[in-house]
């Protein structure tokens, strides 16, 4: 019996050129937007020619989509950076300390804001955008249930990758008016993602004991 083949890593070399043109399409990206990025100002950022681009990226919603990508891959790490269990009194706690995490990113990474944030009416983007919020929200889900005991919650509808979406919408309102999440609409937006869960959860949730 054939067994399916199962796909290969891209070798370094083609690796290392879809990083390049990843980081010359962020860089476009942060200075002047989705409306600066095409296959040829990518191509001459990365100082490659153009079908090196498109055999790797299809086109330019193909491209924006590896970048969403590579920004849902930094939240994914923020959520498994190590947290003090004792420091954890209330899930609120925990809550702001994620999305605490997340406003980093969004600070220091204008790419993640324009993919994200920025209304660019771009629906492949925003489909793999929603996509990434499902598996950072069962991430979040795994996390809270680590460290609190969560009643049960419904299982027709992601209420953590819910809680995300709404917050981004308030981030996404500041962006537009500011250009920048700024500290008030940051609380906002914390306020919308703890409104949001406690729906679901009890102010107060016990803490489960960890192993040492």
């Amino acid at each position: 019996m054939t067994r399916p083949a199962t796909p290969r890593k891209p070798r370094a070399r083609s690796q290392a050129r879809i990083d390049s043109i990843l980081e010359a399409a962020r860089t476009l990206l942060a200075s002047d937007g989705v409306a600066s990025l095409s296959i040829y100002s990518v191509a001459e950022r990365a100082e490659i020619p153009p079908s090196s681009v498109y055999h790797f990226f299809a086109s330019v919603p193909a491209l924006l989509e590896g970048l969403t990508a590579d920004v849902h891959a930094a939240f994914r790490e923020s959520l498994q950076q190590p947290i003090d269990h004792a420091r954890l009194n209330h899930w609120q706690d925990l809550s702001r300390l994620v999305e605490a995490r997340m406003l980093t990113i969004y600070s220091e990474d204008a790419a993640a804001r324009q993919l994200i944030l920025a209304q660019h009416g771009l629906t492949e983007v925003t489909q793999a955008d929603r996509q990434h919020d499902v598996e950072l929200g069962n991430l979040m889900h795994a996390l809270f249930a680590k460290h609190f005991q969560l009643p049960a919650l419904p299982d027709d509808i992601e209420v953590f990758a819910l809680a995300l979406e709404l917050a981004d919408r308030v981030y996404a309102r500041s962006v537009q008016l500011h250009n920048a999440i700024t500290p008030r609409m940051a609380e906002e937006g914390q306020r919308v993602f703890d409104a949001y869960l406690g729906l679901y959860l009890p102010p107060f949730l016990p803490k489960r004991v960890l192993e040492s």
